[in-house]
């Protein structure tokens, strides 16, 4: 007969390194936030003795070599970065939403959101993105310099009037008017089929650069109807939003009868894929170039979630779509949904 005990060996095993992975990352975020109220601290300390002493940077030095030598198997109490704490600390003191949300990323996060981002709107963003998809430096640093935030808040949905209330906001945040495609090694003109097999064979900067939150499930996913056939590009799905995501590649400029397609597209996935724990699934158009205003007027009749998007093998803004970027009040409340 066998031992009961090691039967069951292996789930007890899988369940405790479980357990100390999640009390391992519970302490390293306790750490990183100790850290982050030690730098705002000494941040603060510092302002404080220069509004009232006059200090200069002569102070700053001096207070850098002797953190060093009193601690020297310390890191970070270089004169360079008791400047930031101080920049750290005078930037969002007085603010009120931000200085809770610092303390969830790391310090070098933070620098470069403090040195990279121009206003607290921006900055709050890229904070809560860097939380919600687990951005490493690298990865946030290149989201920044992509524009992503003007490219977010520029997306062209219809998910005001499609989607649920409580994953609204999520979902806007998820999509992108523009997408960057400078990792493909692709020529100027280049096929639908050439596109498609550039992104399967680079399929993980393509993931981050859609959101970094989606995982892969097919090209050319297959979708059966009344034994006629159909192929979806590329499915991905979004884990955190728990929505099938199907994106439809086009090399030209967008026109409305995709519109239509894609509906039919996620009529289908919703039928006959989607889970019944799942949201309805929501379609993304990227196409090569766009027309606002056609844009707006094909999805303006559209019942299922659709967002028509651009690609560009090199990041480009045009000044006149900076221009067109929603007003701070509109940003400020598209963030407070994004959890």
């Amino acid at each position: 007969m066998s031992n009961p005990i090691s039967d069951n060996y292996k789930d007890l095993l899988m369940e405790i390194k479980q357990r100390i992975r999640s009390a391992q990352y519970e302490a390293l975020k306790a750490v990183n936030r100790e850290m982050i109220k030690l730098y705002w601290d000494i941040g603060q300390m510092i302002f404080t003795r220069q509004q009232e002493a006059g200090w200069g940077q002569s102070v700053v030095e001096q207070l850098a070599k002797d953190l060093q030598a009193e601690f020297p198997g310390i890191s970070g109490f270089s004169a360079r970065n008791i400047w930031r704490m101080r920049d750290f600390y005078l930037t969002y003191h007085s603010k009120e939403i931000l200085p809770p949300m610092v303390a969830e990323i790391g310090w070098t996060h933070n620098i470069v959101i403090l040195e990279k981002c121009k206003d607290d709107l921006e900055r709050e963003f890229y904070i809560r993105m860097t939380c919600k998809f687990g951005w490493t430096k690298n990865v946030l640093i290149h989201q920044i310099e992509n524009q992503t935030y003007e490219k977010t808040l520029l997306n062209q949905t219809n998910f005001d009037r499609t989607v649920p209330t409580e994953i609204r906001n999520q979902l806007k945040l998820a999509v992108k008017d523009e997408y960057t495609f400078d990792f493909l090694e692709l020529a100027d003109e280049h096929s639908e089929r050439q596109l498609e097999q550039a992104i399967l064979t680079r399929v993980e900067p393509f993931l981050q650069e859609m959101g970094g939150i989606f995982a892969f499930i097919g090209s050319q996913y297959r979708l059966e109807v009344d034994n006629e056939e159909y192929f979806i590009d590329i499915l991905l799905y979004h884990r955190s939003l728990k929505c099938l995501v199907a994106i439809e590649l086009k090399i030209g400029k967008f026109l409305p009868e995709y519109v239509g397609k894609m509906q039919f597209y996620l009529a289908v996935l919703d039928d006959k894929v989607k889970l019944p724990n799942e949201n309805p699934s929501i379609g993304i158009i990227l196409c090569k170039s766009k027309q606002r205003t056609i844009v707006e007027y094909a999805l303006k009749e559209s019942n299922k979630p659709v967002g028509v998007a651009t690609y560009q093998i090199v990041s480009t803004l045009p000044q006149e779509l900076k221009n067109q970027l929603p007003a701070p009040e509109q940003v400020a409340k598209l963030l407070e949904g994004f959890e």
